[in-house]
């Protein structure tokens, strides 16, 4: 793939339409820059240029997505706390099918799922990060059911789904039609989730939830997993699971996977409730020039940009 670099600016998505917490970039640890730059730009098909500090920033609309800074030593393992997978939103159908396309031709292995609320494509970096390619299809979910034996959705004609089925690919690809599949992200695309590992479950739910201000949509204990909103209509913008165990810590120092991530919140007075909220639940923070710098209590560091911050930048 061929895409003209250029400048990103260090702004930040703005909330989604309903939503009151957005994303801004998620920064990752890498052993290769170059390799992890190839495969962000060349096979994911976001733009790459220099930002300020030690990362390079890959995004579309003048906005990094995804900030790669090299100084890694060991690939992503197993077992720790930490990033699960990086979902990046795609903006239509179209666009989706294109990037789907896209990794079918490079052969790259892939998940094509369906979670009846989004479809999507799971693959890994060459560092074994996780991502997510994600369509929204808030339009095709109904409700969910969760029972101490499992969980079942219903879609929108009220059939019984599984959380987690194939993906026809085949339908997926139609709004390709004789579109290019080696075209950069299209404007619109943006960093819609988060899935990470946590120690407790319930902990991790309470936190997201009463100190950072997302929305409680399901939690689904006979899967070790949560979904939470950020408020609007689509139920799954930050995810959280137990599977690695009470005793999952985060990773060593020099191993590949997620420095940190950026959140932004509708406005100031919001961003004054959520510095209200971290005191009163005794959370240690620092109020850092890019905003306020904190943990969950599994460790996942988190920024929170102040709007007036995102905004100057």
């Amino acid at each position: 793939m061929t895409t003209t670099p250029q400048p990103l600016s260090t702004t930040h998505d703005t909330t989604r339409p309903g939503d009151s917490i957005g994303y801004g970039a998620v920064h990752l640890d890498v052993t290769d820059l170059d390799r992890s730059i190839a495969f962000w730009r060349d096979l994911i098909g976001l733009r790459a240029a220099q930002i300020t500090g030690d990362g390079v920033g890959l995004g579309v609309d003048g906005r990094p997505l995804i900030v790669l800074h090299e100084g890694a030593v060991r690939t992503a393992g197993r077992g720790h706390a930490g990033l699960y997978h990086v979902a990046v939103h795609l903006p239509d159908a179209a666009a989706f099918a294109t990037v789907l396309a896209r990794l079918i031709v490079a052969r790259m292995p892939q998940s094509p799922t369906d979670h009846i609320f989004s479809k999507a494509t799971y693959l890994h970096d060459p560092d074994g990060i996780m991502l997510e390619l994600t369509l929204e299809t808030p339009e095709r979910f109904r409700s969910i059911e969760i029972s101490p034996v499992g969980v079942v959705m219903y879609d929108a004609d009220g059939h019984r789904r599984q959380a987690t089925e194939a993906l026809d690919v085949e339908a997926a690809l139609v709004p390709l039609g004789d579109g290019d599949p080696m075209v950069a992200m299209p404007s619109g695309t943006f960093v819609g989730h988060v899935h990470l590992h946590v120690q407790d479950l319930d902990d991790a739910v309470a936190f997201y939830r009463d100190v950072v201000g997302f929305t409680e949509h399901a939690v689904m204990r006979p899967y070790g997993m949560a979904d939470l909103s950020a408020g609007g209509p689509f139920p799954h913008r930050i995810a959280l699971n137990d599977w690695h165990g009470p005793q999952a810590r985060q990773a060593a120092t020099g191993t590949a996977g997620m420095r940190h991530v950026e959140l932004t919140v509708a406005d100031m007075p919001e961003f004054k409730a959520l510095t209200a909220r971290l005191i009163a639940a005794g959370v240690q923070y620092d109020l850092a020039p890019e905003g306020l710098r904190f943990a969950d209590p599994a460790g996942n560091p988190i920024i929170v940009r102040a709007p007036v911050l995102a905004s100057a930048l």
